[in-house]
């Protein structure tokens, strides 16, 4: 029988995800086992998935627990979207870096905010990552938890377990640009590769004709450029198009966000680059997510049974069912892309099969874009270090490569923000020596 553990099950992505399970044709049963350190948002993701067990006629059985080693064992795939500390640490991550001159739009993959989350998010992962070696040496470890470059990076350094990291930007991104260029996305062709929320489009067509061309033109049209207005300016110079919005991907490049006429200039509301827009927002989203999953299991709102667009599903059905699918994975780099770090973590197309995560030869980027993506890769393998080491300076000397921080500070001003956001978040991430 089947069994997948959803480890930080209290996430709104839950929903999604067991959606997506119980909608493959032909596994009609199987269990579902649920961890979360919240016993309240554990049950009410319990009753979640049971109510949409009932809606799909499927003979799933669910488990849940605080304690991850009662339901572990036996599973073959084990899905992790853990937060650690993230509503109570939210606004030092982003007002503390501000008094520095840093700007962060979202703040949980690089940048003052991203090394953060990496230091509290990463020892709670390592002790999870050895119960699952214990109870279920035999699974593939699904990672959605951010910032995913480190979560996946460590844990293919600390276990011999295959892991694959799983985002949806290079599905939302070819889809955006399908509606951008004006061709249906079932005709779009695309190669991209590089790092997660740092693919490349490097290649995009259709039937056969070069789009860059079509949106280089296109974008002269202003309402079209202020739909996306950093991808779009860094695609007219850089000369491909990148996976994550254009919120996101301004910070980890020093090019958009180092003074405020910049910031003007590119970086608009919401995910295109408001300033604070995670740490103002987040808080909220969580709070009304919760209600209106408790309104759902109350029958006040429908609860859809569309499959997504993630991958977690894709990747289960083809192992269970060896129907060969192709996904955008994060992956040991092992010769995928040659002229980024061999001993990284990149993302690039991977086919599944039964015998798992087959990632597929990307080959060499554009200089100019592996180099942007090479520093990103630089803060981590610092920052994971820095955990793998439990070492201070390691950590430090990541926030001291990160593209954004160094952009805007000197190398004692981003020292100091170190130490203040270090104290600041004492309660929350072990003791570096």
């Amino acid at each position: 029988m089947t069994k997948i553990t959803i480890i930080g099950a209290g996430s709104a992505f839950t929903q999604e995800i067991a959606v997506d399970i119980l909608n493959i044709e032909g596994v009609e049963g199987g269990t579902i086992a649920l961890v979360d350190i919240d016993a309240d948002r554990l049950e009410i993701a319990r009753k979640l998935v049971l109510k949409i067990i009932e809606m799909t006629g499927k003979r799933w059985n669910v488990i849940a627990s605080v304690d991850r080693r009662e339901v572990l064992s036996g599973s073959q795939f084990v899905i992790n979207q853990i937060e650690v500390g993230g509503l109570q640490t939210v606004r030092y991550e982003y007002e503390i870096p501000l008094k520095y001159g840093v700007n962060q739009c979202i703040g949980d993959t690089l940048g003052p905010g991203g090394l953060f989350k990496t230091l509290r998010t990463l020892p709670s992962w390592m002790d999870i990552v050895r119960d699952i070696e214990d109870l279920c040496p035999d699974s593939i470890i699904l990672n959605y938890t951010n910032p995913m470059s480190a979560v996946t990076l460590l844990t293919s350094r600390i276990t011999e377990i295959p892991v694959v990291g799983l985002c949806h930007s290079i599905q939302n991104t070819s889809s955006q640009l399908a509606k951008y260029a004006g061709v249906p996305y079932e005709e779009l062709q695309w190669r991209a590769g590089g790092i997660n929320h740092m693919s490349w489009f490097v290649e995009l067509t259709h039937q056969g004709k070069d789009l860059y061309p079509v949106l280089r033109e296109k974008i002269k049209d202003p309402d079209l450029l202020k739909k996306d207005p950093v991808r779009f300016d860094a695609m007219k110079y850089l000369g491909a198009f990148v996976s994550e919005s254009s919120g996101h991907f301004s910070e980890y490049i020093p090019y958009y966000r180092k003074r405020q006429d910049l910031i003007d200039q590119h970086c608009s509301s919401g995910y295109n680059g408001a300033t604070g827009f995670y740490a103002n927002n987040w808080p909220i989203w969580r709070k009304e997510n919760d209600e209106e999953i408790l309104q759902k299991l109350e029958g006040k709102l429908p609860i859809s049974l569309e499959s997504s667009n993630e991958y977690a599903a894709i990747i289960i059905e083809a192992m269970l069912k060896n129907e060969p699918k192709v996904i955008y994975g994060n992956v040991p780099n092992e010769g995928l892309i040659h002229n980024l770090p061999q001993n990284g973590v990149v993302e690039v197309a991977c086919m599944i099969d039964r015998n798992g995560v087959n990632p597929c030869r990307f080959g060499e980027l554009p200089e100019h874009l592996a180099a942007l993506c090479r520093s990103n890769m630089a803060f981590f393998e610092l920052a994971v270090g820095a955990v793998l080491e439990n070492d201070k300076d390691m950590a430090r000397q990541a926030l001291m490569v990160d593209p954004l921080s160094a952009a805007v500070c000197s190398l004692k001003e981003i020292s100091d923000m170190f130490e203040e956001l270090y104290e600041a978040e004492r309660d929350f991430i072990p003791d570096l020596r």
